[in-house]
């Protein structure tokens, strides 16, 4: 057990190693390129100070009563840490939807159903490819439990905060090697897709694969320029008085809407598990007890935006402070999920750990290169490079991917893919399916789960080629 001072100073000690993090990150070359966020670094600092790095060394060289011999933090510490990023995964998701204005499903649909196509392929394939790995290999060879099938999706789709997220799901299934394995995947697929998304990049400049003129203008290719839509006057009219009405800071006002979409999730996920209770779960066939609250946790969010927005309440929210919440939880999250990873886990399964890496870049890589340009009709590679980042590593993966390519976004790949995240991610990538599937593949088995993922693998294929030629047909007309 610990007290609030242990966990105070816990997340100041999380705020120390984000600083150290940072200064490592500007320091060193590679890390740089590769793009990857100081709360990586800061995490892998953590973990090699820890009990199983900085500690065993000690413990080797003088003894396990040596000063640091269970390395430079106290187990309290270590404690808040282990259970934090399953507390802050929910911040994370129930952030993603508050403050974004949501256009009619038409709207969304016209502009990014060649996206949704692609990006779904993507991740259901990533299932496809997992249940076969464990029917074939996983399972009988090394003993593994089948629920590994969905390691590659939770890990490489979801990315740190997914797999932090489902470390509970996991233990509750018996799967206890699962969140380790699931963090190690994370860190190779966000790296495997900087690094696949650089190369690639490189071989459709010198092929001709990008269509877009890059812009001499040096400050056109900004993100803000092109991932935001302009705000109404009159609404940040109103947030100004707003602010000067109310006795609130705008973060703690901000940050209620937060916890008003978390607790709209833990209250529908709470009715689902009563009505499982009186109903199939009498039979003994249990889903929604093992539900982790974050993906429900986004669909508050998505209420939360719909009721402001349908009362003219809009000026409440700002954006951009949802999204500094967001990525302060989704920060808290990774470093602390990465300094609990069990070295010793990854070491004893390293060969599944292995396979289950290079099946799970081989699918996306191929699948970018042969089914994007025959789902995504007009700059496929544009377009495809923003999914197949996100579906190795997390979204903002993707951002740097389409901005590599395509800066001054001619394409308008920018805004296809946000779009396509509101019918993305409340089904996989952390949404409903992926909470779901390691308890379909514990109840049903994983012949079942791969006959059901195949048909709609299968589904979203005939669909995506079907849409390719609907829209390049129309666009031939016209």
């Amino acid at each position: 057990m610990f007290q609030l001072i242990d966990v105070f100073f816990a997340f100041i000690t999380i705020a120390l190693l984000v600083l150290a993090g940072r200064f490592v990150r500007q320091r060193v070359k590679l890390l740089r390129d590769l793009y990857l966020p100081s709360s990586i670094v800061a995490g892998v600092i953590a973990l090699l100070l820890g009990p199983q790095a900085l500690g065993a060394v000690v413990s080797a060289i003088a003894g396990s009563e040596a000063p640091f011999a269970q390395g430079l933090f106290p187990e309290t510490i270590r404690n808040v840490w282990s259970q934090s990023p399953s507390v802050f995964i929910n911040v994370v998701f129930a952030t993603l939807f508050i403050g974004e204005s949501i256009p009619s499903p038409r709207d969304i649909w016209r502009k990014a159903s060649p996206q949704v196509a692609f990006g779904q392929t993507l991740a259901w394939g990533q299932y496809v490819v997992g249940l076969l790995l464990a029917i074939l290999i996983l399972t009988p060879v090394f003993g593994m439990s089948p629920i590994a099938a969905s390691l590659i999706e939770v890990a490489f789709e979801g990315g740190h905060g997914t797999a932090a997220g489902m470390a509970e799901t996991f233990n509750n299934l018996g799967f206890t090697v699962g969140p380790d394995l699931a963090l190690g995947l994370a860190t190779v697929g966000i790296v495997s897709g900087i690094i696949a998304g650089t190369m690639l990049a490189d071989w459709a400049r010198r092929t001709g694969k990008i269509q877009v003129i890059r812009s001499e203008d040096p400050d056109a290719g900004s993100f803000d320029s092109h991932d935001r839509t302009n705000e109404d006057p009159t609404i940040r009219v109103a947030r100004a008085r707003l602010m000067r009405d109310l006795l609130i800071d705008p973060l703690s006002l901000n940050l209620s809407f937060v916890g008003l979409a978390i607790a709209i999730g833990w209250l529908i996920l709470q009715a689902f598990i009563y009505i499982e209770s009186i109903t199939w779960g009498r039979a003994g066939v249990e889903l929604f007890s093992y539900v982790p609250l974050f993906p429900i946790a986004l669909i508050g969010g998505l209420i939360v935006q719909l009721l402001v927005e349908r009362t003219g309440r809009s000026y409440l929210i700002s954006r951009p402070l949802i999204e500094r919440i967001g990525g302060v939880a989704l920060d808290v999250t990774i470093v602390t999920a990465l300094a609990s990873i069990s070295l010793a886990v990854l070491g004893s399964n390293l060969g599944p750990f292995l396979i289950l890496s290079v099946a799970g870049i081989a699918w996306n890589v191929l699948a970018f290169i042969y089914l994007g340009p025959r789902i995504l009709p007009t700059f496929w590679f544009e377009r495809g490079i923003g999914d197949l980042g996100q579906s190795m590593g997390v979204t903002a993966t993707g951002l740097v991917l389409m901005r590599m390519v395509d800066p001054d976004n001619r394409s308008g790949a920018f805004e296809s893919f946000a779009y396509k995240q509101l019918l993305f991610e409340p089904i996989v990538g952390g949404g409903l399916f992926t909470a779901a599937a390691p308890l379909l593949i514990a109840q049903f088995g994983p012949v079942p789960v791969l006959l059901l993922t195949t048909g709609i693998l299968a589904f979203w294929l005939v669909f995506g080629t079907y849409n390719f030629k609907r829209i390049t047909k129309s666009s031939q007309v016209v």
